[in-house]
């Protein structure tokens, strides 16, 4: 861990370039909804003296996703640099920038897709009395609120119910207007997320260069804000609610001593975190393991989050995981799985070869979890209890991501959260490079609003140059994994921390 520093300059050219790039990257992103409805923003109607509000300036198609463009490649490299270099900022100052900038999200149009006018259809839906895991927002087109969806308007609920829970209660305050709606759920998001950054703040607290880390990582994240805050997706909840638990169980590890009282609110928040998102569950696996030498500990939370869940999802009805199901089996264009689809079906002929991905996804999976686990940082002192619970959380989640035929960039922000718990740089850059470049294959992710000439964006650079760049990104991590598992298991333990 990185001591007390006194230094607040930029400290070098690279903290120079990383202060302006992170500082572009978020001004970029509130631009783009402070316009308005465009390519990037959905338009969203009901009173306008409802939030949230925009000047309705109605930027072009193409300076919209150029915008976009910037600030992922302005928030990847800012926030890489930020990281590497020796500039120096008050971790405080960052926590309330990035909650500042956060806030004001809130109150300007949802960008980056549509996915919020599906949440606000699901929400309505419960509030007429259907239930959104059987019945699709297109069974009611003429609803002001399921009417507005746009891609998905035929797909019921993949979400959990405690988030259905959340739509439906933004869907009571905010009637038939989806302003009012989206505004409850983006009000919702922003404090989910600064609620975030202050329990990592305080988890990472006597320690100011960890501390500048974990702000980074989250609260001024640039790419955190882009997908989470402005795009206002249900994934933030979940984030909360795992980061929630992890803090509960304390610093020094669930195993060295965590009462009973602190076990059973980590459970409940863990439960809850699946309530919101099934696979924020991976998360469960550092508590498991830190606690894999106490099993009555881990009861304690094993079954309270158990009970969590089963409440959670047994009062949500029989086609709560309906959708779930359905969503396992796709592959999405951006990701190595679908050269391996295409190349599948070049070679035998025409098919989806789901097993065959998903074999080979869980194979990737074990393996990466295995190379990243004996690579991870730990304590390893004589007798210590190893590797702490969020860089176990941080593994397996990592490697989901890396390993899923079917990933989003916004599904990212769970690791970057676990991250910021743990202290991994070398990880960490990883992330980083990865967000980034899944992020440019989304632009936009709103597809009827692509310009024909830009159609490059999906059949050049997601169907193509992303997926192999995410390729090459996945060996270069897992070849730096087992060289440095390959170390750290030659290095003699000793009586103090590993240099």
């Amino acid at each position: 861990m990185a001591g007390k520093s006194t230094a607040r300059g930029p400290g070098d050219g690279l903290g120079v370039f990383a202060r302006a790039a992170l500082v572009s990257s978020v001004g970029l992103t509130i631009l783009i909804g402070l316009l308005g409805p465009s390519a990037m923003v959905p338009e969203l109607s009901g009173p306008s003296w409802q939030p949230p509000y925009s000047l309705g300036a109605a930027p072009g198609a193409h300076l919209a996703i150029a915008m976009a463009a910037l600030a992922i490649l302005l928030g990847g490299a800012g926030l890489g640099a930020a990281l590497r270099s020796r500039w120096r900022p008050d971790p405080r100052r960052l926590l309330a920038a990035g909650s500042g900038a956060v806030a004001l999200l809130a109150f300007l149009p949802p960008s980056g897709s549509a996915d919020h006018l599906n949440y606000a259809a699901y929400g309505r839906l419960v509030t007429l009395g259907h239930d959104p895991y059987a019945v699709t927002p297109a069974e009611f087109p003429g609803d002001p609120v399921t009417g507005a969806v746009e891609e998905w308007a035929g797909v019921t609920s993949v979400y959990g119910p405690l988030a259905t829970a959340a739509q439906a209660l933004a869907s009571l305050v905010g009637g038939d207007s989806v302003r009012l709606t989206v505004f409850v759920m983006a009000l919702f998001n922003a404090a989910a997320f600064v609620g975030t950054a202050l329990l990592i703040h305080r988890f990472t607290a006597g320690d100011e260069g960890l501390q500048r880390r974990a702000a980074l990582l989250w609260a001024a994240n640039p790419l955190m804000i882009y997908h989470l805050a402005a795009g206002m997706h249900v994934d933030t909840l979940a984030v909360a609610c795992m980061v929630a638990a992890l803090v509960a169980l304390g610093a020094g590890g669930a195993a060295a001593g965590a009462s009973r009282r602190s076990l059973a609110a980590s459970g409940l928040l863990l439960g809850a975190g699946i309530g919101v998102k099934l696979n924020a569950g991976l998360v469960a696996l550092g508590p498991a393991w830190a606690l894999r030498r106490s099993p009555r500990r881990l009861a304690v939370i094993a079954g309270t989050a158990s009970a969590t869940v089963a409440v959670a999802y047994g009062l949500a009805g029989p086609h709560v995981l309906d959708q779930v199901g359905e969503a396992g089996r796709k592959v999405s264009l951006a990701t190595p799985w679908h050269l391996v689809k295409t190349g599948l079906q070049s070679l035998f002929g025409p098919g989806a070869y789901t097993i065959w991905i998903q074999l080979g996804s869980l194979a990737l999976l074990v393996t990466l979890a295995w190379l990243l686990l004996r690579a991870a940082p730990a304590p390893a002192v004589a007798g210590g209890a190893g590797v702490p619970a969020p860089a176990v959380a941080a593994v397996a989640v990592a490697s989901w991501l890396l390993a899923a035929p079917y990933a989003l960039p916004w599904y990212d922000g769970l690791v970057f959260a676990l991250l910021a718990l743990a202290s991994w740089p070398a990880l960490e850059g990883f992330m980083v490079a990865r967000t980034t470049i899944l992020s440019l294959g989304y632009l936009p992710a709103r597809e009827p609003f692509r310009p024909e000439d830009l159609d490059w964006l999906k059949t050049a650079v997601r169907q193509q140059v992303v997926p192999w760049s995410l390729l090459v990104l996945t060996a270069a991590l897992a070849w730096w994994a087992a060289r440095a598992g390959g170390r750290a298991r030659r290095r003699p333990v000793s009586g103090g921390p590993r240099p």
